[in-house]
Formats: structure tokens, C-alpha cells, sequence
């Protein structure tokens, strides 16, 4: 019987855990490369809201720009981003822009096929089914996640605090706080004033909305779309509020 080794007793402490996380991350679709425009248009973004967007980790989506793009020009919008207190982590596009990630330093992230909302890309990539899958076997996973408890917090949230109803509706019987955030799979609901961060459908469920007892808002979201405190003014500020997604923009109602 051999004698335990002083490196073997320090491998039996371990120095980390891999645990999965959510993390919010913004993401920036270009559209254009044009350093110039993106500058001023995005300097426009930060002074609207300049605590939100202070050391964002964001990824440039590049779905819309075909095949091609100018390392130069990507430096540039690179530089522009950090220049603002935004942290680049990731470049969202296919295959043929790997290379052009990795000499930036940044990580590929391939876009899921199930964002195609179309679906022709994978009706073409893969042959048809023998059969068509039974409804009823959805079933159970549908209501599943429409069972989701709701996370309810009764203490206020403070600023720095990040409560995430996971696959559930968000219901907060206590104020706010500025510099807080709020997140769901399904619905917000804060009964007080909402100051901070609220992120409803953050995995992408258009049906997701915000429900609030006094408008006060940093930012507010539903399924990626947002809207930022200087926006919201114009909107019921420091009224109770329901906001929900029409198309591609926020829509905000009295309750």
C-alpha cells in the first residue's frame, strides 16, 4: 500500500466547480459596416441609458451581413463598443467567420436553426419524417412548462440584485430598486415602484408581459426588445402599467 502523495491530498481539494448559469447578454445586430454611423448611433444608446449599458457583455450578430466582413472594419466597431463601457465577448454568424473570431479573441457562436422561422433551411438540410410525431406526445412537455410555479419575492429588491424566475412568471410584492434586475421565462409582476431592470420572455417567449404598480423603469424588455428609461417617460411614467410585444416594439397600456 503506497503512502498518499502531498500532490494527490491537494487534488483531493477541489480548486473549482462548473456550475451552468444565466447570464444576460446584449446583443448587437449589425446591419451595416459603417464605423462612423454605428458610432454616433450607438453613443446615442449609451447616453439614453448609461448604467444599464456600463461593462455589457455583448455579441455582434452577423446574420444580416451575408459571408462577408472587413476585419479592419470590425476592429473599428470593436474599439467602439469598449470605448463605450461595453465588453465584446462573441461574434454570432456562421462557420466561414470562425477564423475572423478567433483573431479578434473572440468566441463563434453558430446561430440555432431553430431561429429560422421559416424553416425552410431545415426542411432542406434534412429528409422528411416517415410519419407526422403524435400531438399528444408534446403534450406533457407543454404543460410541463405552462405548470412552472411562480417565483414570488416579498422583500424588497436592492440595487445589484438579480432575481430569475426560471421556466415561471416573476411576482415581486415589494419595490425595485434602481441598478436591480428582474428576469423570467414568462411573466413580471412587481406590486411597488419598478426602478431597476425588467426582462420578461428572455428565452424568447413573445406572449411574456410586464405588469407594474408605478412605471419607473431603467429598462424594460420582452423577448429582446426594449425600451430604455428616457423612452419610457413618454410612456405612463409613475403610472401602473401593462406592457406587452406588438410585432417588434413595446406596447405600453394602463392597467
Amino acid at each position: 500500500m503506497t503512502a498518499e502523495t502531498h500532490s494527490d491530498k491537494l487534488d483531493n481539494d477541489l480548486a473549482f466547480n462548473l456550475k451552468g448559469g444565466m447570464l444576460t447578454m446584449t446583443v448587437i445586430e449589425l446591419i451595416r459596416q459603417e464605423p462612423e454611423r454605428f458610432a454616433r448611433q450607438l453613443a446615442e444608446k449609451v447616453r439614453q441609458a448609461p448604467n444599464f449599458f456600463k461593462d455589457t457583455p455583448v455579441v455582434f450578430s452577423l446574420d444580416k451581413l451575408g459571408d462577408k466582413l472587413d476585419a479592419t472594419t470590425l476592429a473599428e466597431l470593436l474599439q467602439i463598443c469598449r470605448d463605450s463601457g461595453m465588453q465584446p465577448m462573441a461574434l454570432r454568424g456562421n462557420e466561414s467567420f470562425r477564423s475572423l473570431a478567433q483573431h479578434c479573441g473572440l468566441v463563434l457562436m453558430l446561430p440555432g436553426r431553430v431561429r429560422d422561422k421559416s424553416g425552410e433551411g431545415e426542411r432542406r438540410a434534412s429528409p422528411p419524417p416517415k410519419k407526422p410525431e403524435p400531438a399528444r406526445r408534446e403534450a406533457p412537455a407543454a404543460a410541463a412548462a405552462e405548470s412552472m410555479p411562480s417565483k414570488v419575492i416579498t422583500q424588497p429588491v436592492r440595487s445589484g440584485q438579480q432575481v430569475y424566475a426560471r421556466g415561471g412568471d416573476l411576482v415581486v410584492l415589494a419595490s425595485v430598486s434602481p441598478g436591480s434586475e428582474l428576469l423570467a421565462d414568462g411573466n413580471i409582476h412587481v406590486y411597488g415602484p419598478l426602478r431597476g431592470r425588467a426582462l420578461a420572455g428572455v428565452r424568447g417567449n413573445t406572449e411574456a408581459r410586464i405588469f407594474c404598480q408605478s412605471l419607473e423603469a431603467e429598462l424594460v424588455s420582452i423577448a429582446g426588445q426594449y425600451k430604455v428609461a428616457e423612452d419610457l417617460r413618454r410612456h405612463l411614467w409613475k403610472e401602473s402599467t401593462q406592457i406587452s410585444l406588438d410585432g417588434d416594439s413595446l406596447k405600453i397600456v394602463p392597467l
